[in-house]
């Protein structure tokens, strides 16, 4: 059974019911461990060496957050050029990373319509993840297809779909832990959002 590591990025995690159940959904999960950034580091200062540790026994690395301004919260971004640093993530002696799995797992106010060439986002949310896809690419990371709860202010007045998105997601983390998610298979994915915009 694989480690996951979900690095958790939310700066207001207490009054975000979608993430919040998600995370309910999972923390009992041994094999999972959740790190949440803006708790760990109320004063913004990342420990560099201690999250390097934490990437090191993890087979997936997770990062869960919303999706503020087609990108990720500042703390994260901070995450990203603090922790990925040359030589450890990627250059000719970089390759603390290489062969680990990426899931990018976000919520988004708008629905899936609204990300398309014709929405009001105009670009899909696969385009607007390119960085973090690169990213991946350039640490030898394997990026998923990312799974992503649209619509979260309807969905958070909704308890049945929230619940049976919250069983998703568990379902989805376990798939990962067995090694059983089929990276190819978008499909899955696709379907899983249906899921959860009905």
């Amino acid at each position: 059974m694989r480690n996951i590591l979900i690095i958790l990025a939310h700066p207001n995690l207490a009054n975000s019911q979608i993430n919040r159940t998600f995370i309910d959904a999972i923390e009992q999960n041994d094999k999972v461990t959740i790190h949440d950034l803006y708790l760990t580091y109320p004063d913004g200062v990342i420990d560099i060496d201690a999250e390097q540790t934490k990437l090191s026994s993890a087979d997936v690395v997770i990062f869960q957050h919303p999706f503020y301004w087609y990108s990720a919260p500042a703390i994260l971004k901070e995450w990203f050029d603090l922790v990925l640093q040359f030589n450890y993530a990627y250059g000719p002696k970089g390759n603390a990373l290489k062969g680990k799995q990426w899931l990018t797992v976000i919520t988004t106010g708008g629905s899936k319509e609204a990300y398309c060439t014709q929405g009001h986002n105009r670009f899909t949310i696969r385009e607007l993840l390119t960085p973090f896809d690169q990213t991946a690419h350039l640490c030898e990371m394997e990026f998923l297809p990312p799974f992503v709860a649209h619509s979260a202010r309807n969905l958070s007045k909704n308890p049945d779909k929230l619940k049976h998105l919250a069983e998703q997601y568990q379902k989805f983390i376990h798939e990962l832990q067995d090694d059983n998610f089929d990276s190819e298979s978008v499909s899955h994915l696709q379907t899983l959002n249906q899921r959860w915009e009905q």
